[in-house]
């Protein structure tokens, strides 16, 4: 419930700001060229708040109610009355120049906040991990392309890749150009060699939701040795029957020893039906009030030895039932259990980007720049249908994402924040009637006649727009929810 409530406080203030900011966009162009502004709202339905300005137009701003967005409301011979000496201050009798000028602000100002926010990150500096691959799946792109595990990706193409994040950014590119990729890796021992990672045809399979490292082979960043720490016991388990507790620490199973969980699993499962002796080492405490969420204390008892029967469980490996005791590992592993040297092995892959004040300017344009085109490309893929349209999101995606970089920090969140915004200034521009970029292309078609189009034609326009939003949304409601309850 905790989560559910982060995800809908971030998500109401993710789109309530950006909405703000695309609106407030076309609010202060419309002022500066000359449009009469009647009302300035922050959020939709009824005012908590409301105040005039003291300005030549009176403009009333509003706080709404519902906090999702907000708009902006001028004068417009179309939608009543005009008095004769605020009729040339009209949107409608705006010259189309200036009307064009007004719609593309919103989406304009979207693009400035994601310019602003990468700004920030890059000055304050942004968190990533060197492109390190852990493993490599035998049999696959990445394996018969040459990589190998504890390789690190210097360069894709030329462009020099200081973090996953460069790197992921790079491969999609290739992928969307149908191209194969030249890689530069540095391996293990610290020699450099070329390797050729061919994703040319496996555009669709790649780009599906998460199946980007999968579909390659590749797990990005070191592996770590999970320890034969029981994590959770399920109840009136073989585990739970036996006396074993959250925070046992295998020593050894029928005398044999274990030193990661994964090592102790796969003898469980090869004894299926059997009764087996563990050798326990208890005292490891859970505190709840440490700083990482736990604390393992070293007040440790005495090894003891348990005995447990191993149930045969439904699942089957080449043909055979394989054994469990109803216990999991840990989901995450303290400092005090890697083995020696990981640390400093796990420190020495971070990758920080920070700039300067002045060099952050271009690599927020540049930044922004690439990910608007990349946001582009995959869309026009997916009218295609090169591209699967499961990577759209709707409400409830965007809520889970926004929680998740709400949990991670500020600078997670202020990145999801840019990426949202360039997605919404991008949405904004698409020739849909009801859009912003439906309504420039009627005042092209204006400028270009001489005349206004029909009442008729904007109307039908209208509804075509309505319906396809309709369409849309109901697509990306589809998406979420098929996505939760898979």
């Amino acid at each position: 419930m905790l989560d559910i409530g982060l995800s809908l406080i971030a998500f109401i203030v993710a789109i309530g700001l950006l909405v703000s900011v695309h609106e407030f966009g076309h609010f202060w162009v419309a002022r500066r060229l000359g449009f009469k502004v009647l009302r300035f709202s922050i959020g939709f339905g009824k005012p908590l708040f409301r105040w005039r300005g003291r300005d030549r137009d009176n403009t009333e701003y509003w706080i709404s109610s519902l906090p999702l967005g907000g708009y902006v409301k001028m004068l417009d011979e179309r939608e009543g009355p005009v008095p004769d000496a605020d009729r040339a201050r009209a949107f409608n009798r705006r010259p189309p120049p200036h009307r064009i000028a007004v719609l593309l602000a919103g989406p304009g100002f979207n693009f400035l906040f994601a310019i602003a926010a990468y700004w920030l990150l890059f000055v304050t500096g942004v968190p990533g991990m060197k492109p390190y691959i852990g493993e490599v799946e035998p049999g696959s792109i990445a394996d018969r392309a040459g990589l190998q595990a504890e390789d690190v990706i210097e360069s894709i193409n030329g462009e020099p890749t200081e973090t996953w994040e460069h790197a992921t950014l790079a491969i999609l590119d290739g992928l969307l150009d149908d191209d194969a990729l030249a890689l530069r890796v540095r391996g293990a021992d610290g020699s450099t060699r070329d390797v050729e990672l061919d994703v040319r045809g496996r555009i669709f399979e790649l780009t599906e939701p998460d199946a980007l490292f999968p579909g390659l082979g590749i797990r990005p960043g070191p592996v770590l040795p999970v320890p034969p720490v029981v994590g959770d016991v399920v109840g009136g388990s073989p585990a739970a029957q036996a006396g074993l507790e959250a925070g046992d620490k295998i020593v050894s199973i029928d005398g044999i020893p274990v030193e990661t969980f994964d090592q102790w699993a796969a003898l469980i499962r090869e004894r299926p039906g059997q009764t087996v002796e563990l050798r326990v080492e208890r005292g490891w405490q859970w505190d709840d009030a440490a700083d990482d969420g736990f604390e393992l204390r070293a007040d440790r008892a005495p090894v003891r030895t348990l005995t447990l029967t191993v149930q045969v469980g439904e699942a089957e490996v080449d043909g055979r039932r394989v054994g469990q005791i109803g216990v999991s590992s840990m989901t995450r592993v303290p400092r005090e259990l890697l083995p020696p040297g990981w640390v400093e092995r796990i420190e020495s892959l971070r990758a920080e980007q920070r700039y300067g004040v002045f060099e952050s300017i271009g690599r927020s344009l540049d930044r922004t720049w690439e990910m608007s085109a990349l946001t582009v490309r995959m869309i026009g893929r997916m009218v295609v249908g090169d591209v699967s349209i499961r990577n759209m999101s709707g409400p409830v995606g965007i809520a889970g994402y926004a929680g998740d970089s709400a949990q991670a920090g500020l600078s997670a969140f202020l990145s999801f924040l840019a990426i949202v915004s360039i997605s919404l200034g991008i949405l904004n521009l698409l020739p849909v009637p009801i859009l912003d970029g439906g309504q420039i292309v009627y005042q092209v078609v204006e400028w270009i006649k001489g005349t206004p189009l029909s009442e008729r034609a904007m109307a039908f326009g209208q509804q075509v727009g309505i319906l396809l939003m309709i369409l849309l949304t109901g697509l990306v409601f589809y998406i979420d929810l098929s996505r939760v309850f898979s």
